[in-house]
């Protein structure tokens, strides 16, 4: 027999598609954001000079500052949230956070979250004195190179350098630094970030950009399907380089202005 309804239940059941009841939830990040007047933003907070803690045990560098100003451009306030390596993309998905920042483009990540403006250079470059004469992979034939063993740093000098070079591979950062530090090593291969906090502490071997060895620009990401929230940063971003306030922000941190193509 035909499921028939009743007029009443007819009634009800057109009251409730009119209300709204039974039709799907589309999220908007960016209207909740205007709404509790607070961009949680994510972001690593042992990750100096992007984020660590100064002697007063408080939260600063590159990421803060950038958060503040991208909360600024919504007229909220950031609340900034600790993530890992690990939680960072579920945080995003979960809504545990509005926005991420210091992560890397990847096609696999672009099938999870939607990517934002890169708001911070990051590349990896080969650092030496002032005075050695590199300009290129060329001019690493007879050098020695600080490496921080097994890493993206290692992978891409490996490739370019010539085969009397010598690259001499540490267990970690801190190796790598003392190494070049101390005259053991003529140059070392960082990145952008260990080659700021190795300037911030002006060293007597001043040492200086020779030349990059691969450039991956640090992104904001949002979850997937927030066209409004990515526009709005996209714009916060780009109103930032064009008055300036952006570059203030990389010289302060990164010891570098940014370049004019970023």
């Amino acid at each position: 027999m035909p499921y028939t309804l009743t007029r009443r239940a007819s009634l009800t059941l057109a009251t409730m598609l009119f209300s709204g009841a039974f039709a799907p939830a589309f999220a908007d990040a960016l209207d909740d954001v205007t709404k509790t007047g607070v961009l949680r933003v994510g972001i690593f907070q042992d990750f100096p000079p992007f984020a660590s803690l100064n002697t007063s045990m408080k939260i600063e560098g590159y990421d803060t500052e950038v958060a503040d100003k991208l909360a600024a451009a919504l007229g909220v306030k950031a609340e900034l949230v600790a993530i890992t390596g690990q939680n960072r993309i579920p945080f995003l998905t979960e809504g545990k956070v509005d926005v991420l920042l210091s992560i890397g483009f990847s096609d696999e990540r672009a099938q999870v979250v939607d990517f934002a403006a890169p708001y911070a250079p990051y590349y990896i470059v080969v650092m030496g004195p002032k005075e050695l004469d590199v300009k290129d992979a060329a001019d690493l034939s007879g050098k020695t190179i600080a490496v921080n063993k097994g890493t993206l740093e290692d992978t891409e000098v490996t490739k370019i350098a010539p085969a009397d070079a010598d690259i001499q591979r540490y267990a970690d950062y801190s190796g790598v630094i003392s190494a070049f530090l101390a005259g053991q090593a003529q140059l070392m291969v960082v990145g952008n970030d260990v080659g700021a906090t190795i300037l911030a502490q002006n060293p007597a071997i001043e040492p200086v950009e020779k030349f990059q060895l691969l450039s991956s620009p640090s992104q904001m990401a949002v979850k997937k399907g927030e066209t409004a929230l990515k526009q709005a940063l996209d714009k916060a971003v780009a109103d930032m380089k064009a008055d300036g306030s952006l570059n203030d922000v990389a010289v302060k941190w990164l010891k570098q202005p940014l370049a004019k193509d970023f």
